[in-house]
């Protein structure tokens, strides 16, 4: 009940001595009893009653909208209990009106009079006792709300400690993240240092024939048996630098992995020389490799990282010299725990340097574990090769003992792809479209420009040069070429920002962004995703198939 109190019973009765007589009934029997004036009376008093007994002749015929209204506006948990005092009067506009009270009313219990007194005592308990378990229920709905609030503000301190504390992680994550990349890139340089020397003497005799080719060519441009014998040589020179100048920046930058089928043997054969000169004369380097060529799935660029850290860990194992082999083999894996089965290549790196104690062997391949000084190494050389071999479908093994050497094994989940090396070369394909079509050349360098100009001349296309991205854009809707070749990396205007105007102008042209090694990872972001990419340095019949086929695909596009 409101405030603890006693049950409060209501009684409007206003016509004879029902009230007074109700009154004193109840008060017998210890329940206290107030008698209302009139119906206002009744529904201001109605938030502190149990029971409200009220004469139908108090009803019929008033407004009672205020009362219904209360009714209606109660909380869920209350229902107050009605005993309605009727008459004998049978009417026929009596009964309707019966039911619509006791309908608006809810919880309405009818007693006819003269009411006995036993029926009227234990109709009011009856109803009290209702009453009070209804209190009940509002005391366990309140206890409920003040529990469901007390967890819900534990929930939300919960949560938001939760949050600071998940924000906390991402911070020291992205702080790991950030040490990580910073240490990797810095293995990378590591690398890059020990290259150096071995990479300026090969670029010097590289050049060496480079120049003596052309010098030659100039000296005797008539003779034209050996002037096509030196240009080949210079071609093969140049080759080679491009291939050395590719190496030197996909180990220097941070790049996106590419797997691509690869033959391990072939890759550590084209390493031979490489490794020959990073490693000095005091290393015997000796190479037993699978004749036959068996793929994996895999960064080449990464493959060729791993192999040059296994080179160059071992090397330091032996500081006074020592013997170097590496070896790939084809190996049937069935029973190991970290493998499916199936056949792997096994590409391992043996040195006979000072070697290592187990404790030391079983840390070898955790991420910024090293036994070098500090400042000698990161710690990330092994489990760089570790993570390599597991994003190829394989792993990395290591043995060691101290003063036999180690050996650190790759085992590579053998593909049944074909690498690029043995798919059927494709020739250039002369184009009929070549003599009806015209090329808008977009470069900043005027000898690139110069030779992309006339090697399309000479493959019978027509050339519209421009030397930066905003004179290519100015001159586009008077030109209107048929593909356009743009340089990705130029001041202003870089080539993917060009291509995307273009594209806006001309929706149909074909774009081919002639690029370097460097510019890998802006190239895919650029806006123009259906480009083409020619990699600088490239040869004249690349450009021909890359510009033929860039041709086809639009026409095809078009149609007929």
């Amino acid at each position: 009940m409101p405030n603890g109190g006693n049950p409060r019973i209501l009684i409007l009765a206003p016509i004879g001595r029902d009230a007074p007589a109700m009154t004193a009934l109840l008060h017998r029997i210890g329940l206290e009893a107030d008698i209302c004036s009139e119906l206002p009376d009744l529904v201001s008093q109605l938030d502190a009653a149990a029971v409200a007994v009220v004469a139908e002749e108090a009803l019929f015929g008033k407004d009672a909208s205020a009362l219904t209204q209360w009714v209606a506006c109660q909380p869920a948990w209350s229902d107050l209990p009605f005993i309605i005092l009727t008459s004998r009067q049978e009417q026929a506009h009596v009964l309707p009106w019966r039911q619509r009270l006791a309908s608006s009313l809810r919880n309405v219990t009818l007693i006819e009079r003269p009411v006995q007194s036993i029926t009227l005592t234990s109709a009011v308990q009856a109803a009290v006792r209702a009453r009070l378990r209804q209190y009940e229920v509002k005391g366990l709905l309140e206890a409920q709300h003040a529990a469901a609030l007390e967890l819900e503000a534990l929930v939300a301190e919960r949560t938001q400690a939760l949050a600071q504390m998940n924000e906390e992680l991402r911070r020291e994550m992205a702080e790991r993240s950030r040490v990580e990349q910073v240490l990797r890139q810095t293995q990378k340089m590591d690398a890059v240092g020990q290259l150096s020397g071995g990479i300026a003497h090969d670029f010097n005799n590289l050049l060496q024939g480079l120049i003596g080719s052309l010098d030659l060519i100039r000296r005797k441009p008539d003779d034209s048996q050996r002037v096509r014998r030196w240009a080949d040589s210079a071609l093969q020179a140049a080759d080679r630098g491009a291939r050395l100048t590719a190496q030197l920046l996909a180990f220097s930058r941070a790049q996106q992995v590419e797997a691509k089928p690869v033959d391990v043997s072939q890759l550590v054969h084209e390493l031979r020389d490489l490794l020959n000169r990073t490693l000095g004369p005091m290393i015997d380097i000796r190479f037993d490799l699978n004749a036959h060529a068996v793929p994996v799935l895999s960064d080449a660029t990464q493959m060729e990282m791993a192999v040059l850290n296994l080179a160059i860990n071992a090397r330091d194992a032996m500081p006074q010299g020592g013997s170097l082999v590496v070896a790939t083999k084809l190996r049937r894996v069935e029973d190991e725990l970290d493998l499916l089965p199936g056949d792997y290549v096994e590409l391992s790196v043996t040195d006979s340097g000072t070697g290592m104690p187990a404790e030391v062997a079983a840390c070898a391949f955790d991420p910024f574990f090293t036994t070098k000084e500090v400042g000698k190494g990161t710690g990330l050389g092994l489990s760089q090769v570790y993570g390599i071999a597991r994003q190829a479908g394989g792993t990395a093994q290591l043995e060691s003992r101290p003063g036999e050497g180690t050996t650190v094994r790759m085992l590579l989940r053998a593909t049944e792809a074909t690498t690029d090396a043995t798919a059927a070369p494709v020739a250039p394909d002369p184009d009929e479209t070549a003599h009806s079509a015209t090329v808008l050349v977009v470069d900043d360098d005027p000898s690139v420009r110069s030779y992309l100009s006339e090697a399309l001349d000479s493959l019978g296309y027509r050339v519209v040069e421009a030397p930066n991205g905003s004179a290519a854009l100015d001159t586009l809707e008077q030109t209107k070429p048929d593909a356009m070749l743009v340089d990705f990396a130029m001041p202003g205007l870089n080539g993917a920002e060009v291509a995307k105007a273009a594209q806006t102008k001309l929706p149909r042209l074909p774009i081919i962004f002639a690029s370097g090694y460097a510019d890998t990872a802006a190239i895919a972001d650029a806006a123009c995703a259906t480009a083409r990419v020619l990699r600088k340095p490239f040869r004249m019949d690349e450009l021909q198939r890359v510009v033929a086929a860039a041709l086809r695909k639009s026409a095809d596009h078009q149609g007929p």
